[in-house]
């Protein structure tokens, strides 16, 4: 076996050969690699202080002062000072940031898939789930961060769609029905909210999405869980836990007397996540969808 600490220093510089980190300024731009990645949390987060850039970018915070001091006489940056805690200077990007940032944005878009242009779709799957692999045992290590549970933002009702659809085509081969389901489950909960009964929450760390859930009404006395969904990486962490428990907590205070679900018996993961946390099987029903024979799965729990 190739010594760690050599296979790591020889991947680091293969990768930062390939992408470019190393050129004084990054896709032919006028910003150096750090600059890159301040404006690039700027323009994902809105708004942040310097200390959530220090955290989120693991920077030192002289540095980053240098970093922000240079983007403020540039006029790239807005700052102003926090409503709720006085104390804080929120910072964003200006009009003119947002301008510089754009092209920046579009060529690392570009950079990255003319790296991935002469790679097969089965491939590029095997590269993005040893990606995420990496990021998970490394994170294990480093990551300090707690999770939290979030409203959802706009896009992130686009996000939830797009990784269930993905990720069920992956490990179940579940066809384009699936992604049509899960699109109407989403525009009919947007359309049809009730703030006072139904709930959605995103897990985030770091500023990654890492799953979500929804709670509905199905009537005045049951509410249903639907869309449970966890990313590979955050498997076996506890996250699927929290967003269940999350809804069992809520239905119950607001009344509900009972919680459903609906689930096929090919997702055992999820299963027995269910059963843990108090659900018990009420009855199957064979189907045809996704462009499979399933066995549906309706579960309760009661809430009284």
């Amino acid at each position: 076996m190739e010594n760690p600490v050599a296979a790591v220093r020889r991947f680091n510089r293969n990768y930062t050969k390939w992408t470019g980190l190393l050129d004084e300024h990054l896709l032919a731009s006028r910003f150096g690699l750090t600059e890159a990645r301040v404006l690039y949390e700027l323009a994902a987060r809105k708004v942040a202080t310097a200390s959530d850039l220090i955290a989120g970018l693991g920077i030192d915070p002289g540095y980053l002062s240098r970093i922000i001091k240079g983007f403020a006489e540039s006029g790239y940056i807005t700052r102003e000072r926090s409503s709720s805690d006085g104390r804080q200077i929120q910072i964003g990007l200006s009009k003119k940031g947002e301008a510089a940032f754009r092209p920046l944005e579009e060529s690392s878009v570009k950079a990255v898939e003319r790296l991935l242009g002469d790679l097969s779709a089965a491939d590029r799957e095997k590269l993005v789930a040893s990606m995420a692999l990496i990021e998970s045992l490394l994170g294990k290590a480093q990551d300090t961060e707690e999770m939290t549970l979030r409203p959802p933002q706009v896009g992130d009702f686009g996000w939830i769609v797009h990784r269930q659809a993905a990720l069920y085509a992956q490990e179940y081969g579940w066809n384009e029905e699936f992604e049509a389901l899960v699109a109407e489950i989403t525009a009919k909960f947007i359309r049809d909210f009730k703030p006072a009964r139904e709930r959605c929450w995103v897990a985030e760390k770091g500023g990654r999405i890492l799953g979500a859930v929804f709670v509905v009404e199905e009537d005045t006395e049951t509410a249903k869980l639907r869309m449970l969904y966890v990313e590979p990486a955050a498997r076996g962490s506890g996250v699927g836990a929290r967003l269940v428990g999350e809804v069992i907590d809520f239905a119950r205070a607001t009344g509900y007397r009972r919680l459903t679900l609906w689930t096929n018996d090919n997702l055992t993961a999820a299963r027995r996540l269910y059963q843990k946390a108090g659900f018990h099987l009420v009855r199957e029903e064979p189907h045809e969808s996704f462009g499979h024979k399933l066995t549906g799965q309706f579960w309760e729990m009661a809430l009284g």
